[in-house]
C-alpha cells in the first residue's frame, strides 16, 4: 500500500526508473483529494506517484515548499488570442506567456477575434503559422460556424479543429456574423453527423436594447440585456441540441436563471453542457462605478445574488466547468466614449488571473483546491477530448502547477503579461499566485524560449 494516503484512497505506487524529474509535494491535488506525493516524470508524461519519501535514482529532484500545492495545469478553452489581424490586440506570445504565469498550460483559441476568423482551413492554417514558435503552452483551435461556410465544418473537423463557435445574435465583428435560428439548425445536423462539439453564445438579439446601454451608467448597460435573453435563446440551444442529437455547449453562462433548464435537459438525455467564468464569479452589478467599462463583458456581469447562484450551481454540478474568456482589446477601445458603455469594447482580459480570482471566491465559500482543479482543469479538459490532461496521474501529460494557495496580492495591471495593461481586477487583492507551471515536464520559463506545441483534436 502507497504510504501517502490511507489504505481505502490508496493510490497505487507505480515505480518508473531513470526518472527525468521527481516533484515531492507535501500537497498535492491528485484524484479528486489532496495527499502528499512524489511526481516522477519521464519523457514528458507522469511516470510514478509514489509516497512523498519513497527513495528515487530520478536525474533531479525537486521538492516544493511547505505552503505550496501542486496542482495539475489548467486547461483554458475559452480564450480570444486575435492574432493574426489583431494582434494589437493580444497576440499568441502574449496569450500564452500569461497563460503560463497563471498555471494555465493549454488554451483553445476562439475562432474570433482574429482576422480572417477561422471558418475555413486555409484560415485555420494561418492561425497555426502565426501561432508556431512562439506558444509558452500548448495550444488548439476551435473552428467557427458562420453562415455560408456549412460545406466547411466537415473540412474543418478532419483538419483537427476541437469544435465549433457561433453566435446567435451579432458577434460585434463583422468578419463573423451570427446565425439564424433555421442556420443554427443546420450547422447542429451537420455537427451532430461529425460528433463535433457546437459551441454556443446563446443570447437572444429580440430582448436586448442597445439603446439602453448608452451612458456612463453600469445599470444602463446591464437592463440593456436582461436574464431573459440569455435564458430564451439557451432555450433553442436545448431544443436545437435534442432535435439534432448533437453535442452542444454553452459558454460564459452569466444568467442563473437559465440553470433549472439546462439541468433538465441534462436528464432528459440532451447532450448540453455550459462553463461560467471568473468574473461572473468575483464581482457583483452593486460594485461597479459608472464609467468603468473595464467590467462591460457580454453577457453582463450581474447583481450578487446571481453570483451566489452561479457558484451554487457550480457546487451541485449543473455548471461544468470554469474557464476565463480572455476577450482582451487595446485601451483605446476600452475608453472609447469616455467611459460610454455602449461605444466600449466588451470583453474582460483575466487569463493571467483566473485561477486565483476563482480561489479567492471558492476559498470563502467553503470549497477546496480539489474542486478548483475539478472545474478548471479535469472537466474542461474532458469535455475537449483532451483526456489526458487536467489530472495528476500515470500517463497524463506532466503539465503542473505549482500554486501558494494563502499567499495573496494586489493586481496591478502594469506587472501583467496580458498585451494591453488593463483589467477589471486593479487593484483588487486576490488569494493564491502561481509559483511555477510545467509544460512536458519542464519548467516554463517565460524569458526563454517557447515550448508549447500546437494540438489537434484526437492526435
Amino acid at each position: 500500500m502507497c504510504r501517502c494516503c490511507s489504505a481505502d484512497t490508496a493510490i497505487p505506487p507505480i515505480v518508473a526508473p531513470e526518472l527525468d524529474v521527481l516533484i515531492r509535494a507535501r500537497r498535492a491535488v491528485v484524484d479528486g483529494r489532496e495527499a502528499p506525493i512524489a511526481v516522477g516524470i519521464r519523457a514528458g508524461r507522469i511516470a510514478s506517484l509514489t509516497a512523498y519519501d519513497d527513495p528515487s535514482d530520478a536525474e533531479a529532484v525537486v521538492e516544493l515548499l511547505d505552503d505550496e500545492v501542486l496542482l495539475p495545469g489548467l486547461v483554458d478553452t475559452h480564450v480570444h488570442v486575435n492574432e493574426p489581424g489583431r494582434t494589437e490586440w493580444e497576440g499568441f506570445e502574449t496569450a500564452t506567456r500569461a497563460a503560463a504565469a497563471g498555471g494555465v498550460t493549454t488554451i483553445v483559441d476562439m475562432p474570433l477575434n482574429s482576422i480572417p476568423a477561422t471558418t475555413t482551413v486555409a484560415a485555420l492554417d494561418e492561425k497555426r503559422a502565426a501561432a508556431r514558435d512562439q506558444a509558452w503552452v500548448d495550444v488548439g483551435f476551435w473552428g467557427g460556424a458562420v453562415p455560408g461556410n456549412l460545406a466547411d465544418l466537415a473540412k474543418l473537423h478532419h483538419a483537427g479543429v476541437f469544435g465549433f463557435k457561433c453566435f446567435l445574435l451579432d458577434s460585434g465583428v463583422e468578419e463573423f456574423p451570427h446565425l439564424s435560428t433555421a442556420e443554427f439548425a443546420q450547422a447542429m445536423a451537420e455537427t451532430a453527423r461529425l460528433g463535433a462539439l457546437m459551441l454556443v453564445h446563446a443570447e437572444d438579439a429580440d430582448l436586448i436594447d442597445d439603446s439602453r446601454a448608452h451612458g456612463t451608467a453600469y445599470a444602463g448597460f446591464l437592463d440593456s440585456r436582461p436574464p431573459a435573453a440569455e435564458e430564451r435563446a439557451i432555450d433553442v440551444v436545448i431544443d436545437t441540441a435534442r432535435r439534432s442529437g448533437g453535442r452542444a455547449h454553452v459558454v460564459h453562462l452569466s444568467a442563473a436563471e437559465a440553470i433549472p433548464p439546462l439541468r433538465a435537459a441534462r436528464s432528459g438525455g440532451v447532450d448540453v453542457s455550459v462553463e461560467t467564468c471568473p468574473h461572473y464569479l468575483t464581482f457583483d452589478a452593486a460594485g461597479i462605478p459608472d464609467g468603468s467599462t473595464e467590467f462591460k463583458c457580454c453577457p453582463p456581469i450581474r447583481d450578487a445574488d446571481n453570483r451566489d447562484r452561479l457558484w451554487g450551481g457550480l457546487a451541485d454540478g449543473d455548471i461544468d466547468f470554469v474557464v476565463t474568456d480572455h476577450s482582451p482589446c487595446i485601451v483605446e477601445l476600452k475608453r472609447r466614449g469616455a467611459g460610454d458603455f455602449g461605444q466600449a469594447w466588451g470583453g474582460i482580459a483575466s487569463l493571467q488571473l483566473g485561477l486565483s480570482a476563482v480561489w479567492t471566491g471558492a476559498r470563502e465559500r467553503g470549497h477546496g483546491l480539489a474542486d478548483v482543479v475539478r472545474w478548471m482543469a479535469t472537466a474542461p479538459a474532458d469535455r475537449v477530448g483532451l483526456t489526458d490532461r487536467g489530472r495528476i496521474e500515470v500517463g497524463a501529460s506532466a503539465d503542473l502547477c505549482v500554486f501558494a494557495p494563502d499567499e495573496s496580492f494586489v493586481v496591478d495591471p502594469a506587472r501583467l503579461l496580458h498585451r494591453n495593461p488593463i483589467s477589471a481586477y486593479a487593484g483588487r487583492t486576490l488569494t493564491g499566485t502561481v509559483r511555477q507551471t510545467w509544460l512536458h515536464g519542464v519548467l516554463i520559463d517565460v524569458d526563454a524560449a517557447p515550448r508549447g506545441r500546437l494540438l489537434t483534436r484526437g492526435a
